[in-house]
């Protein structure tokens, strides 16, 4: 008898760890055995972007269902497509019009279903096919940059090794050494500086004495030379009022008749006999152009020369 007991006990202990693990798997799957409050609707892909079973159901940031089945759809004319079975809690309302979208379900990078209710037309009733889109979560959106970002960092990593070949151990030490020297510069540009400084405070009475006979010197040479000047233009200005004095004392003598120039301008009769003159050459040279030989007289032979006889033509 104690020993049916005990295996009655196992029995009974076996279908209840058998019904919960039933109830289990069935709720990790998005199906609550012990309840009927939920309704399947289904929605189709043509990716589903990493969505898996058990995946959450949500409207406006809270969880009502579960993703209960994912499988490839039989029709011909649909291959490759997949359907989505999904549950929702019975008292959440939307209509046929609503949008079921694969968005992102953290920054793990895990996959929900996120339901964009819509209120407007005929209310969903289980077993609905709901139109689907994939969202674009900021994840995606940051694929562009991760790609710009991996080339820069390639790029980076091959500057800084080329670098690391160039800088070998003797480089290194040559740069040491030339930082040092030029620290060595600067240390005596500074004393330098340092020592032209004091020196300057040290003369500042000197320096100011020296600079004020510096402008006094250049005031007198400006006033010597503004003398210089203005002596050089009274003796310029000078002479130029003697010259015009004597050209308006020749202008009035030859005005008057006085001297050559003067009597020429003023005697009408030398005008008149020069003029005379002038002529009678001018004929006396016409000719001796057309008739030479009345001047010139000479025989290569010895000839004794021609008297001229006057013709009736001179």
């Amino acid at each position: 008898m104690k020993r049916n007991y005990r295996e009655l006990k196992v029995g009974f202990a076996s279908l209840i760890v058998l019904a919960l693990f039933y109830w289990g798997f069935g709720f990790l799957k998005g199906r609550n055995v012990l309840s009927s409050t939920l309704n399947s609707y289904y929605v189709t892909y043509s990716n589903i972007s990493g969505l898996q079973k058990s995946s959450q159901v949500s409207i406006n940031g809270f969880s009502v269902g579960k993703v209960l089945d994912i499988y490839f759809n039989e029709d011909p004319k649909h291959q490759g497509e997949l359907i989505v079975e999904f549950t929702v809690e019975k008292q959440v309302y939307f209509s046929k019009n609503s949008i079921v979208k694969i968005a992102s379900d953290g920054i793990m990078g895990g996959k929900s279903l996120v339901i964009v209710p819509s209120y407007q037309g005929d209310k969903a009733t289980p077993g609905d096919y709901l139109k689907g889109e994939v969202g674009v979560d900021l994840f995606s959106k940051l694929d562009p940059l991760q790609v710009k970002m991996e080339s820069a960092i390639s790029s980076i990593e091959m500057v800084a090794k080329r670098m690391s070949e160039l800088l070998d151990e003797e480089t290194i030490t040559e740069l040491q050494s030339s930082i040092k020297k030029i620290n060595t510069v600067l240390s005596s540009v500074v004393s330098t500086s340092q020592s032209i400084d004091v020196l300057v405070k040290n003369n500042d009475d000197k320096l100011n004495k020296t600079l004020s006979s510096v402008e006094a010197t250049s005031y007198n040479l400006k006033a010597v030379s503004d003398s210089l000047a203005k002596v050089k233009i009274l003796s310029i200005s000078q002479k130029i009022n003697k010259t015009v004095a004597n050209l308006e004392g020749i202008t009035s003598g030859i005005a008057t008749g006085e001297g050559s120039l003067g009597k020429l301008a003023k005697d009408e009769d030398l005008y008149n006999n020069l003029e005379a003159a002038s002529k009678e050459l001018e004929e006396l040279l016409r000719d001796m152009k057309e008739h030479p030989k009345r001047f010139v007289h000479f025989s290569l032979f010895g000839k004794k020369e021609k008297k001229y006889k006057k013709t009736k033509e001179n």
